[in-house]
């Protein structure tokens, strides 16, 4: 025996009633449970870990991570383990690092600095999804990481950044894309139809590609093309498109945000209720959260980043192209901005990447206006100008009513979406885990504890297609996180967001401590997971 975990109260990740038992785990697998009442398990072993009536679940998921350089940068990932974290999904919003060549590494680089850097400090020897993935398991990490296909570089290397219809033959050529990607060990794909040039795609083309997605038994995460005005017809144009594809859906950071969405969280609920009573197969995530994230070159008009980060920079150095965009994001809104006029006191910038821009950070871009004695739109186009697209943004527009709503739906799980760049990143990066476990559960009684854990482990894994992951069960991966549900909270905040969480004190990746009371080890058990495994 590699491990004994004494006496611990078992949530096992389906929803069922919690019970006391020991478990034995040994070459990185769950290999008895021994409720209590029976007998104890005894013989040598490596390790005993006293439960004292800790809570012990599965290592909980992150269903939208950000982490696509951080795994390599930081193997140590201690934002995410020390939340209890055993596994991540990366490639979201349609954009990530492969596939790629050369020309669209460089422009997605730039691209999404402010998601994940610009990558300097990172040897991009890999081209594909199954190059990636491998140098992953090379370098080792902290915790697993699959993958999603992004949409956006596929589309990118296919046609570059130009808004039109694809052709036969470039449409061809995303398809053979994506199904080599699953080939290789992809999960599903992801798009950002806010971003571009992912967003210039209809519908016929979404369904063509998630007919790929479809036949590898993957399925579709998208990044859908409105959380404000429109967000209800957007969230129906995923389901639909999905269900003609044959495809399963599982709607990332799904919220309703915006004033005009303000209490219509039980309408997209009632519309996906709907859906599943006539057999879709669809899950979502979000954030315990109300503001978002992003970058604040987002919040342009989707004709003002076409063709690239470039292009974007030529045409707000043009004052007329300037002022014609000013206009689109303050009055008509932009598509960036999910067509609702921006409201520059909610835009609150978070990260830069140029230090002599750095009082900005923490300020909204009204705020630093003012203390500059000039309209927002000349701080933000500073901005956008100087830091080359590079800021990143806090978007206070969320509504708590509509947050616990979808968190208690039956296909909901969770995901940081964190993004771990910027001198003041979202809180969510570090503290979304906890964030569920102490406020939501402890605090207000959203969801029972054995509820939350299941939105956190089992029904992930099930999306995931994970045959061995998820469940504190003999015979799985024993990726645990043993926690005080008395305690466990998170400590990150807008003001100091990369603080670590309270009453965590054991998480486990294959067996292997990677937190071991309270402290990180230096494990790195995590690997690549593989859709094919």
């Amino acid at each position: 025996m590699d491990l004994v975990i004494r006496d611990a109260r078992v949530i096992d990740g389906t929803g069922a009633p919690a019970f006391r038992a020991d478990v034995v785990v040994s070459e990185g697998r769950i290999v008895r449970l021994s409720p209590e009442g029976e007998p104890r398990p005894s013989g040598p072993r490596t390790s005993t870990v006293d439960a004292d009536g800790l809570a012990l679940a599965p290592g909980f998921i992150d269903m939208h991570a950000h982490s696509d350089l951080a795994v390599l940068r930081d193997p140590e990932h201690t934002a995410k383990v020390a939340q209890g974290v055993t596994l991540e999904v990366l490639g979201q919003d349609g954009l990530s690092y492969a596939p790629v060549d050369e020309t669209t590494l460089a422009a997605i680089r730039e691209a999404i600095t402010g998601w994940n850097g610009d990558g300097s400090d990172i040897d991009f020897d890999w081209r594909t999804v199954g190059g990636y993935l491998d140098r992953i398991d090379r370098q080792g990490t902290a915790v697993n990481a699959a993958y999603l296909i992004p949409q956006g570089s596929v589309r990118m290397l296919a046609m570059g950044w130009d808004d039109r219809p694809a052709t036969a033959d470039e449409l061809a050529t995303m398809k053979r894309l994506v199904a080599e990607g699953m080939a290789q060990g992809a999960v599903g794909m992801s798009s950002g139809l806010t971003y571009t040039p992912g967003m210039f795609a209809s519908d016929a083309e979404l369904t063509e590609l998630c007919r790929v997605v479809a036949a590898y038994d993957g399925y579709y995460c998208p990044h859908h093309r409105s959380y404000g005005a429109g967000a209800l017809e957007a969230y129906t144009e995923m389901v639909a498109l999905t269900r003609e594809a044959g495809c399963a859906l599982h709607l990332a950071h799904a919220t309703m945000n915006f004033g005009v969405n303000r209490g219509r969280g039980p309408e997209l609920l009632a519309l996906l209720d709907e859906a599943l009573a006539h057999g879709a197969d669809i899950t979502l995530d979000t954030y315990p959260y109300t503001p978002g994230c992003t970058t604040l070159a987002a919040m342009l008009p989707s004709w003002a980043n076409e063709g690239g980060p470039e292009a974007t920079l030529a045409r707000l150095a043009d004052p007329a192209t300037a002022a014609r965009i000013r206009h689109v994001m303050e009055v008509e809104g932009a598509d960036g901005c999910h067509g609702v006029p921006i409201e520059w006191d909610t835009i609150e910038i978070s990260g830069v990447s140029h230090d002599a821009l750095a009082d900005h950070v923490g300020r909204t871009v009204a705020q630093s206006a003012a203390l500059r004695g000039e309209e927002p739109w000349e701080t933000a186009l500073r901005l956008l100008t100087e830091d080359r697209l590079g800021s990143t943004i806090l978007q206070h527009v969320g509504h708590e009513e509509n947050v616990r709503a979808i968190m208690r739906h039956r296909v909901h799980t969770g995901g940081s979406d964190g993004i771990l760049q910027g001198a003041k990143p979202h809180p969510r990066a570090y503290g979304t885990f906890p964030q569920y476990l102490g406020r939501y559960v402890r605090e207000l009684g959203v969801l029972s504890l054995e509820e939350c854990v299941a939105h956190l482990t089992g029904r992930p894994a099930a999306r995931l297609r994970l045959p061995d992951r998820g469940v504190v069960r003999e015979g799985y991966v024993a990726d645990l996180v043993l926690f005080d549900p008395e305690t466990v909270a998170a400590t990150a905040t807008f003001a100091e967001p990369r603080s670590l969480p309270a009453g965590i004190p054991y998480v486990f990746v294959a067996g292997q401590p990677v937190i071991e009371e309270g402290r990180r080890t230096d494990a790195l058990p995590g690997r690549a997971i593989r859709r094919t495994e």
